[in-house]
């Protein structure tokens, strides 16, 4: 079987990605084979007065105290 096309290395992780949510909408859509990844709401959380972005893979995200992004309840 040839890994021509595979690199180690290549793979990215959601704590990888910028704290934007373009870029978190661009990784969300690459981990779903292409099809496209939405933005449903926003809301601020009420213990972190951080904003909460559920998207529409059924998921919510916020980026942490550490500026990097982490799903969240």
């Amino acid at each position: 079987m040839s890994h021509a096309f595979v690199r180690e290395g290549d793979e990215q992780w959601l704590h990888d990605i910028d704290p934007t949510l373009n870029a978190l909408i661009n990784y969300l859509t690459k981990e779903n084979n292409g099809i496209r990844v939405y933005e449903k709401s926003v809301r601020t959380a009420a213990n972190t007065q951080k904003q909460v972005h559920e998207m529409s893979n059924g998921l919510s995200y916020t980026v942490g105290s550490d500026g990097k992004w982490e799903v969240t309840d």
